[in-house]
């Protein structure tokens, strides 16, 4: 069975005004899917530098499916055109952001975006596209949430436009603690727990003898 994911990308992208951006929800696979040449559409989308921005959405955020979904954003023009579209230069840059991390479960199965999650996204697309003069914001990598991609660096990864792949992992705070004494507590706290739990049980087995016993 075949899907229409890249009908639909090319048929956007022809209608797309010279300096017009379009974008389009589609589920995850498309970003990776070797199937059925979608593999080799999608490299010549990247060759020609059509590819402006993917985001990777927060799961569960449409009703009747539970398909993790991206958002694709396609240019024809990354050269930026002065006292026209208020763009910066950006010829073979791709931005990547995953806000799979944002939003908040609205019902027990549906996540939502709240006004702040829609706002960091799209302030970071528009810083990313524009200049700080134009915005008020420099755009800045944010590790774990957002990057600018050489298409180089894309390339080199079999034009798999994951944006996991590309931004990396969120740093966590190192609390200073030696890696061997870090090991060694957290040992001994197993070790008394499991003291603690044995000691527990015998208590129990021995309130269950004594009302064994009283009953004879």
């Amino acid at each position: 069975m075949q899907n229409a994911n890249y009908a639909w990308l090319q048929h956007f992208l022809w209608h797309c005004a010279p300096t017009g951006t379009v974008g389009t929800v589609l589920a995850n696979g498309s970003l990776s899917s070797q199937q059925n040449g979608e593999g080799d559409i999608r490299q010549a989308m990247v060759d020609r530098d059509v590819v402006e921005c993917i985001v990777a959405l927060p799961p569960q955020l449409f009703y009747g499916t539970q398909i993790p979904a991206c958002l694709w954003f396609l240019t024809k023009n990354k050269r930026g055109v002065p006292n026209r579209v208020k763009t910066r230069p950006r010829q073979s840059e791709t931005l990547f952001v995953d806000a799979r991390g944002l939003g908040f479960l609205e019902q027990r199965t549906v996540r939502a975006l709240g006004a702040d999650d829609i706002a960091k996204i799209a302030g970071t697309y528009h810083a990313w596209r524009s200049t700080s003069d134009q915005t008020g914001v420099a755009y800045e990598d944010v590790l774990g949430f957002c990057r600018s991609v050489a298409t180089e660096e894309i390339v080199a990864n079999g034009y798999v436009l994951t944006p996991g792949r590309y931004v990396g992992s969120e740093e966590t705070g190192d609390d200073g603690e030696p890696m061997d004494a870090k090991i060694a507590r957290l040992g001994a706290e197993v070790r008394n727990g499991f003291a603690k739990r044995a000691q527990l049980q015998e208590k129990v087995l021995a309130a269950i003898d004594s009302l064994v016993v009283g009953n004879e």
